[in-house]
C-alpha cells in the first residue's frame, strides 16, 4: 500500500473512498443505502468516528472522518457492511449480484465465499482548510454530476442535507464551511 493511502496521523482528518469491486451497482435500493446508513451511525456513537461529510452512491461512497483508530473503524464497517449486503442480496434472491461478488473474488481470499469491497479505503489526509471545503465540495456534488439529482441537497444518502436543511439521513459532526 502507497503511504499516501495510509492513516498516519491519529485523529487526523481523512477523505476517505470505498469502492464496491468492480464498481457492480449495489446501492440501488433502499435496504441496501441503509446499511450504509444504520453502520455509520453505529460506528458514530461507539467507536468514535467522527463523520464530516459523506455521500453513497450506487457503486461507492465517499466521506470525511476522523477517529482514533481509523483503520480499524473502516475495516470494521466494511466487513460488516460486506456481510449484510451478501444476507440481504441471498434474502432478495440477487443471483447475478452473488455471482459477480464470487466471480471477482481475489483468488487468495479464502476466507469467504464473495467479495463485496474492493481492498483498501485510500485515507487521503486533510491537513488545509481550502482542501477540507473542497472535498466537501466534490462529495455533495458526486449525485450531480452523476445525473441523479439536479442540486445536492436532494440527493437523500448525502450530508448536503445536513448542511442545508438540518435534516441528513445519518447525524454528521457539522462544520462550519
Amino acid at each position: 500500500m502507497r503511504s499516501r493511502y495510509q492513516v498516519i496521523k491519529n485523529n487526523g482528518v481523512y477523505f476517505v473512498t470505498s469502492t464496491i469491486i468492480e464498481w457492480i451497482p449495489v446501492f440501488t435500493k433502499r435496504e441496501y443505502f441503509d446499511i450504509i446508513v444504520q453502520s455509520l451511525t453505529y460506528c458514530r456513537q461507539n467507536k468514535g468516528l467522527k463523520l464530516f461529510a459523506y455521500v453513497v452512491m450506487d457503486n461507492h461512497v465517499h466521506f470525511i472522518a476522523s477517529a482514533d483508530k481509523l483503520s480499524q473503524i473502516m475495516k470494521d464497517f466494511k466487513s460488516y457492511t460486506a456481510r449484510e449486503i451478501i444476507k440481504t442480496a441471498q434474502t432478495d434472491e440477487r443471483k447475478w449480484l452473488l455471482n459477480q461478488f464470487e466471480y471477482y473474488k481475489k483468488k487468495y481470499k479464502r476466507d469467504s465465499e464473495y467479495q463485496v469491497w474492493q481492498e483498501g479505503f485510500h485515507p487521503q489526509m486533510i491537513m488545509e482548510e481550502d482542501v477540507f471545503r473542497q472535498k466537501v465540495v466534490y462529495i455533495h456534488n458526486n449525485p450531480v454530476k452523476r445525473g441523479f439529482v439536479e442540486q445536492a441537497e436532494h440527493w437523500v444518502y448525502s450530508s448536503a442535507r445536513n448542511y442545508s436543511t438540518g435534516d441528513g439521513c445519518i447525524e454528521i459532526d457539522l462544520i462550519e464551511i
